[in-house]
């Protein structure tokens, strides 16, 4: 896929696979984010999600780091637009924190999994980020902090949300009031994280195989599992089983299906049509 982006790069992890790493490139500032991410970042997933050649999504961080939080020239302009009387000033910041956490929301949105592989920093905007990814994996020298209550902010794109689900409500306020550093080896305790990889080398070769795996898998099963997770998160029990019973009885019966099947009735790896 052509390079079309400031922040961002895409790269296929070869030619016939169906995993895309989505990378975060702005290393001479540790991949700390722009306003010009959150125009990008949408875009780049629903190209993603479009295309049928991708099956799995690998967001990752070019340089040292996964992402050192927000660009510190971004944040003081926010902090400096106080133009107009104070219910338009606050009702225009309104609008642009919406305009961000729908940049980071579109994780969600998008069909297709995505695979956090975080190295060095996590920070700030990058708890954001990786708490609205659907599986995470980080490197050993990985570190993380939900830094916002530091900088004067309440973390407003989602971490506060997001994060008590993963790690529980208690531990979720500890960090989030603390804006303690914490190390890769307590973000898998903690359940951030799934697995620790020794390196960044060993981190970026264990997640494209297990991206492959979940690739070579029936793909509307993929789609709607995680759509479903995700409802169901949200609600309560009957109302996630009233939704599988809909989402299946219009995607149960497929060819997917079929050749799943016929593929495990005769022993062979089993081909199904892209998306």
């Amino acid at each position: 896929m052509e390079d079309k982006y400031e922040t961002l790069k895409i790269v296929q992890e070869s030619p016939n696979s169906g995993v895309f790493n989505l990378i975060i490139n702005r290393p001479s500032v540790s991949n700390a984010l722009s306003i010009d991410f959150f125009n990008e970042f949408p875009k780049a997933l629903s190209a993603l999600d479009q295309n049928p050649a991708a099956t799995v999504i690998v967001l990752s961080g070019s340089g040292n780091h996964f992402c050192g939080g927000i660009d510190l020239k971004s944040l003081a302009a926010i902090a400096n637009d106080n133009s107009g009387d104070r219910g338009r000033t606050g009702e225009r910041l309104r609008r642009h924190i919406k305009f961000l956490q729908d940049a980071i929301t579109a994780m969600e949105r998008c069909r297709k999994p995505v695979i956090a592989a975080i190295h060095g920093a996590c920070i700030g905007l990058g708890i954001n980020i990786v708490t609205a990814c659907d599986i995470r994996y980080c490197s050993k020298d990985a570190f993380f902090s939900v830094k916002e209550v530091d900088m004067g902010i309440t973390a407003d794109v989602g971490a506060l949300q997001r994060l008590p689900g993963i790690v529980g409500f208690g531990n979720a306020m500890e960090l989030s009031l603390t804006a303690r550093r914490f190390s890769g080896e307590e973000a898998k305790n903690l359940g951030l994280v799934s697995q620790v990889f020794g390196s960044r080398e060993e981190l970026m070769k264990g997640v494209c195989t297990i991206a492959e795996g979940i690739s070579e898998k029936p793909p509307l099963a993929v789609v709607g599992t995680k759509a479903v997770l995700i409802r169901s998160r949200d609600v309560n029990v009957e109302q996630g089983l009233d939704y599988v019973a809909t989402w299946n009885s219009s995607m149960l019966l497929s060819e997917d299906l079929t050749e799943a099947i016929s593929a495990q009735k005769h022993k062979r790896k089993p081909s199904y049509s892209k998306l």
